[in-house]
């Protein structure tokens, strides 16, 4: 079957004042009608760039300085911008990785599919409405007659995601590029979403380009992949083949960093650019660290009854309240010196518990006793936040962008008034040391840092006050395989040497398996069961529980070179 996109030693080129980058250097890959064909690589690797340039969407000053992009077999990397924007959409489309900056707030849903399918397929208004309605019914949406003239905001993140692939659909295109379609969301909706772009491939034959970091997404869902490395491909062919059989030095060290969801390694391996490794130790700083492992096993932690709800409609007459029940009754105890997570779809109200005990929310319901002294209702509670921190989900924007790394760090210490002069400048310098920035760090921005980097600088800033207590509420869901690597480590690490206690929050199932001792499962605001995590894995209790592990990727066949000895028991 001949390829319906072809690209040929494509070269694109981000000249700056003293260099020019080559952001893609002379990569080719084929796509066919109905084949899914994965792009993966780590961050800077090119995935993107090559998204962009077939769009025509590269951010000035980059420039397509090589190579040729075909479409049914015609040219189209020279095409002038009138004829590219009468191409983009109608024959090729987007899915971007963030369905919140691909739809228009201010517009209903309705408004922003007609006027796609108008501006495309010259229909009138009460055809475009008829074809909206039916896009919104193919991609999953219940009730579309009823939705359709809602707005973004009140859909869900997965919800608003299938209304991006349906404005991708709008003019059946036949070839979509799929830039991350899946970060950031649960296992379930992920999985409806995967299943979407299979069923959209296999019975339209639209040949699809899946751009992504995620190695289950790309084990489970494509045909073919193609692997980058800075900027170029290092190798290609059939899924299972690459994957299985890798032959490229980087593929392999790439798939062993992948979390497995069969088994629990000692330490994730780390990708390589160079044949070494870099691991990184804390070892000085736990000489520092006024901690005893004779606590161990001891209840830091004894939540009962906890319970959230949020106002959703207002109203002076109490009865004609409307409420959302986020958190309802729930309890469970954190030992000192576990890993406790909780896992859940969206919505499930595990970040509200989070919150909650992060005394960043105020409880509705239930007692929180830290190490046997009340939090809910005990009014000032410095003291208790003075022994807990959090890092967050996202590290864009929890870092001030206007201070200095340094002054980010020592904040938490300045607040609570445990340092201050040279003792806090040492305290910043060894902190920065040991999350692997180095004390120079501290000089910069946090817009000079990539992403993972900036987590590790959310992770030093959270260790300042010298915390018993640790929360990481998705740390690693928007990172890719290799730089999440090296995040979970350092946070193996410091559980072992500093005997902290953590809450894990995450929906990456084989992540919580790695890292967690006991897991939670959460429901619509209610635990629904709790266990050992070797023995969730194993043999879970409830069946909500055994459906939303059976959405794991399997991963069975994915090579296993580079992992075999941090295989625990």
């Amino acid at each position: 079957m001949s390829a319906i996109l072809d690209i040929a030693d494509l070269t694109v080129e981000f000249p700056t004042r003293r260099e020019i980058l080559v952001a893609v250097d002379r990569a080719s890959l084929t796509v066919s009608p109905g084949e899914i064909h994965g792009l993966v690589g780590e961050s800077g690797a090119g995935k993107s760039t090559i998204g962009a340039a077939i769009m025509a969407l590269l951010e000035r000053p980059g420039r397509i300085t090589g190579g040729t992009i075909r479409l049914r077999n015609e040219i189209i990397s020279g095409l002038d911008r009138v004829a590219m924007r009468r191409l983009r959409g109608c024959e090729i489309s987007m899915i971007f990785q963030d369905p919140l900056t691909s739809l228009n707030p201010l517009f209903t849903i309705r408004e922003q599919l007609t006027e796609t399918i108008k501006a495309h397929l010259g229909v009138t208004d009460a055809e475009a409405r008829e074809r909206s309605l039916d896009l919104l019914a193919r991609v999953g949406i219940p009730e579309p007659g009823t939705r359709l003239d809602q707005y973004p905001h009140q859909f869900s993140g997965g919800m608003r995601q299938r209304v991006v692939i349906a404005l991708a659909l709008c003019s059946e295109p036949g070839v979509i590029i799929a830039d991350e379609p899946t970060t950031a969301l649960d296992v379930s909706i992920q999985a409806q979403i995967l299943d979407l772009i299979r069923e959209l491939a296999n019975e339209r034959q639209v040949g699809v380009i899946l751009i992504t970091h995620d190695m289950g997404v790309i084990a489970d869902t494509t045909d073919r992949v193609t692997v980058m490395h800075r900027g170029k491909v290092v190798e290609t062919g059939a899924t299972r083949l690459v994957l299985g059989k890798p032959s490229h030095p980087y593929t392999k060290s790439l798939i062993a960093a992948v979390p497995r969801p069969d088994a629990k390694l000692h330490r994730f391996p780390l990708v390589s650019h160079d044949g070494r490794a870099t691991e990184f130790r804390i070892d000085d700083l736990a000489r520092n660290w006024n901690r005893t492992r004779a606590e161990a096993g001891k209840p830091l932690f004894e939540i009962r009854g906890l319970a959230k709800r949020f106002l959703q409609r207002r109203s002076f007459i109490p009865s004609r309240r409307k409420y959302l029940v986020a958190v309802d009754s729930v309890s469970f105890d954190i030992l000192q010196g576990e890993v406790f997570g909780i896992v859940g779809e969206s919505g499930s109200g595990k970040s509200t518990v989070a919150r909650m005990i992060a005394g960043l929310s105020r409880a509705d319901g239930g007692t929180i006793l830290y190490d046997g002294k009340p939090v809910t209702g005990s009014g000032s509670i410095a003291w208790y936040r003075r022994q807990i921190q959090m890092v967050f989900q996202d590290p864009y924007s929890s870092l001030n962008p206007l201070m200095r790394v340094d002054a980010i760090v020592a904040e938490p210490a300045l607040h609570h008034g445990l340092l201050s002069g040279k003792a806090l400048r040492r305290r910043v310098d060894e902190l920065l040391e040991h999350v692997g920035l180095g004390a120079a760090a501290g000089l910069k921005y946090p817009h000079e840092f990539s992403g993972g980097q900036r987590q590790r600088i959310s992770i030093a800033r959270a260790l300042a006050t010298q915390p018993k207590f640790l929360i990481c509420d998705e740390p690693t869901s928007a990172l890719d395989v290799s730089i999440q690597a090296q995040i979970l480590n350092i946070l193996m690490d410091l559980r072992e040497r500093l005997n902290l206690t953590m809450l894990f929050i995450s929906h990456d199932l084989p992540v919580v398996r790695q890292m967690c001792d006991r897991v939670a499962v959460m429901r619509n605001g209610r635990m629904v069961e709790i266990q050992d995590a070797e023995a969730l894995f194993a043999a879970p209790r409830e069946e909500y529980t055994r459906s939303l592990l059976s959405l794991m990727p399997r991963l069975d066949w994915l090579a296993r070179e580079g992992i075999e000895g941090q295989i625990e028991g």
